[in-house]
């Protein structure tokens, strides 16, 4: 993965998404953030959380599967998740370890590659055992958003990028920067790489009423009779 983005397209596509993470991150506040795999690259950086690592499989600060977090439940404010989805052997079991431990209202930031893109195309067209990142597997953007949807999670942003040809030359990929400028306009999903940001919700308490008995509901109550009519009843007794 890192020898990938030193590439001249690898770095066509961090460069993007490291100004999302950046922009995104930059006003997100709690104490504790983690990024899972591609830790060569600081995804984070912008972030001002007093606490922040990174794990993965191997050559992050703390090395473990990721879809087996050494992390307590309910104990991070943000997750950044760059490219991680689409090459894990288990994408759902991943999903629900970063919904286990990410608290209420904790931001997660995910980033994919495209398989409805130029991007997609070109992983159907790789061999067996191509390099990274065309040996993984593409997942659709509306997909990811309903997995996340039953998880409790709720999208708070989302945007495409990289919309010009995987070429491996940054003169061709400059030659096409006009689709760079163009792509949020005109191809709004066709871009190589989608960047989502989504929020943690979980469900308030329900405020359980008692149980009144009905038929004291219905009881006629008692009411108080004003002065001048009590002193209406007195004067009647006395003529009686």
């Amino acid at each position: 993965m890192q020898a990938w983005f030193e590439s001249d397209v690898g770095r066509y596509v961090l460069s993007r998404e490291q100004t999302w993470f950046d922009t995104v991150s930059a006003d997100l506040f709690g104490f504790n953030a983690m990024q899972i795999g591609g830790c060569g690259n600081d995804y984070l950086r912008a972030n001002r959380m007093p606490y922040r690592f990174c794990v993965a499989d191997a050559g992050g600060q703390v090395a473990c599967a990721p879809e087996v977090l050494p992390v307590a439940s309910q104990s991070l404010d943000l997750l950044a998740l760059p490219h991680v989805v689409e090459f894990s052997s288990h994408p759902h079991a991943l999903l629900r370890e970063v919904e286990r431990v990410l608290r209420p209202e904790g931001r997660l930031l995910i980033a994919g590659f495209n398989p409805l893109s130029l991007w997609g195309a070109r992983r159907l067209l790789s061999r067996e055992g191509a390099s990274w990142p065309w040996h993984g597997h593409f997942i659709q953007l509306a997909r990811l958003k309903d997995w996340l949807a039953l998880l409790g999670f709720e999208i708070a942003g989302c945007r495409m990028a990289c919309y010009a040809p995987p070429l491996d030359r940054d003169a061709w990929l400059q030659r096409f920067a006009l689709l760079e400028n163009a792509g949020e306009r005109w191809r709004a999903f066709g871009g190589g790489v989608y960047l989502l940001h989504a929020i943690k919700r979980v469900q308030g308490m329900r405020l359980i009423e008692p149980k009144w008995d009905k038929r004291w509901r219905m009881r006629p109550a008692w009411a108080p009779a004003s002065r001048n009519a009590a002193q209406r009843g007195i004067h009647a007794s006395d003529r009686m």
